[in-house]
């Protein structure tokens, strides 16, 4: 599993009489800023993607739309000239919608997502920096999903299933667990509706922005369950769950507690011991309603006529996800996988416990409560409204990534938001790749022989080995193939590219 995320940008106007720079371009500076000097080809320039496995219109309903009635948004397989860097830690730096991308490294654990994306909070920081400095403008960015007029841009889960589980079985069980698990994912937005036409506060920034309930759509007509087929492994044994429904998250327990649950659900749904019908009747209205209702207590019409909170229907998935656990169907989890398993479904017990009682207690873990209380001292110190310009400057700058400005680590540096990880984790995790999957491969050998690396891509790096005619491809099909303990020993012993090949050859 592993999460990307589309940064927000803005940018004061530059030098006198210098024309502003389209967020293209300013997420294009960003993103060459910080891969300047690393990851790069043979000729200099940095390493390309190669986008010759991916196929953004291949629906997983059994058909792919014609490129010709396809939204350009669609059209994620070519980079229209934008910089592109594969980072040695596996992830991938890019230009994705006129906004700097950050899509980290496959990983095994929900804390090892933590660490790689709170990597690429700090990749963007020092982007930005360097960014600005490059384009004499102070250049801003933000981890958040909306401008507040109507833009929305993606934080966005991927998780490998097994291609054999029937897709309708995702869809009819995993869709309500998206819609209600906001209460613990949302990162809190002042203003109701897509362009904020409403005043007010609620728990998600996405919420307002799904139109539908399945697609193959990530920007317009967004559903709750995205059908995109395109699986960067083996098509024949996996499907991968492009997941487009949550918030982008500075709260370390929010984001555990995002992937962390999903990944069970899913167990739950590959395994098909669900056992509860949990449809619900309308599930995008359903959506806007579990992020309008602060106190978490609005009960949702299921297709069966129950009713039932967005709390009570997420104890349901943690009492399925509990059952596997305890199941002979878990007997080969690794020691390391069930205690991180018993740790999570007791985060996630106690979060469910405190939203039913009394929501404040959680401001110390989750991004929408914190920033809520923060929200509500200036409300009552300056006798604001909702609709004060001042309070969505408030929730502007809870999410810039530059840590001088960013309220959300001034509350973590004053001990009022919990970690989960230490600021070294990150740093490591920032310059090197996962140990225990095929992101080791890939970021190794940017880190060893990055001059040799024509163009990468999340199931092949392409290499030119000066002994050899052609171009010479390294398929990685296998997410768990090319890792720590299968290539590490090789890669070290390794002085040069066409050694890496002798060895590989052997």
């Amino acid at each position: 599993m592993g999460i990307e995320t589309e940064y927000g940008i803005s940018a004061p106007a530059g030098r006198t009489g210098e024309d502003d720079l389209h967020p293209m371009q300013l997420s294009n500076h960003v993103v060459k800023a910080y891969g300047s000097g690393a990851g790069t080809s043979a000729d200099g320039r940095p390493a390309g993607w190669d986008y010759e496995t991916e196929s953004p219109l291949r629906d997983i309903r059994g058909y792919e739309v014609a490129r010709s009635s396809a939204h350009p948004d669609q059209l994620t397989d070519s980079d229209l000239g934008m910089a592109n860097v594969i980072l040695t830690n596996g992830a991938r730096l890019y230009v994705d919608h006129a906004h700097p991308e950050y899509s980290g490294p496959e990983v095994t654990t929900a804390l090892d997502v933590v660490r790689f994306d709170k990597a690429g909070d700090k990749v963007m920081a020092i982007a930005a920096q360097r960014a600005s400095v490059y384009a004499g403008r102070q250049i801003r960015l933000y981890k958040n999903n909306t401008d507040g007029k109507g833009a929305s841009y993606g934080t966005h889960e991927n998780f490998l299933l097994q291609r054999s589980t029937p897709f309708d079985r995702v869809v009819t069980q995993f869709t309500a667990f998206l819609v209600t698990r906001q209460v613990f994912t949302g990162a809190g937005r002042v203003g109701i509706g897509q362009a904020s036409q409403t005043s007010g506060f609620q728990i998600s920034q996405r919420a307002d922005f799904f139109e539908a309930e399945v697609g193959l759509e990530t920007t317009l007509n967004r559903p709750i369950i995205n059908t995109r087929d395109e699986p960067h492994a083996d098509a024949a044994k996996h499907r991968r769950l492009h997941v487009i429904t949550g918030d982008a998250n500075l709260s370390e327990t929010s984001t555990w507690l995002k992937v962390g649950t999903a990944a069970w659900v899913l167990r739950v749904v590959e395994a098909g011991t669900l056992g509860t019908d949990l449809r619900l009747a309308t599930p995008v209205a359903a959506m806007r309603a579990v992020s309008h209702d602060l106190s978490c207590r609005v009960p949702l019409e299921l297709a069966d006529g129950r009713r039932m909170t967005a709390v009570e229907i997420q104890r349901v998935y943690l009492e399925r996800c509990r059952a596997l656990l305890a199941s002979p169907a878990a007997d080969g989890l690794p020691a390391a996988g069930r205690a991180e398993a018993e740790a999570l479904f007791a985060a996630w017990q106690e979060t469910l416990d405190q939203l039913a009682t009394d929501v404040t207690l959680l401001a110390d873990r989750l991004d929408w409560v914190a920033k809520l209380a923060l929200m509500e001292s200036y409300r009552a110190r300056d006798g604001l409204g909702w609709d004060a310009p001042k309070l969505a400057a408030i929730d502007l700058q809870y999410a810039d990534v530059d840590p001088s400005r960013s309220l959300y680590a001034a509350l973590a540096a004053k001990g009022r938001i919990r970690r989960l990880i230490t600021d070294d984790e990150i740093e490591h995790a920032r310059t090197h790749p996962p140990a225990d999957t095929r992101a080791y491969f890939r970021g190794r050998v940017m880190e060893l022989f990055g001059s040799s690396v024509v163009a990468a891509s999340w199931d092949s790096v392409i290499f030119d080995v000066p002994d050899r005619p052609a171009l010479q491809r390294v398929p990685l099909l296998d997410p768990l193939r090319g890792t720590a303990e299968q290539v590490g020993a090789m890669l070290d012993a390794c002085t040069d590219v066409s050694d890496l090949f002798a060895a590989l050859g052997r």
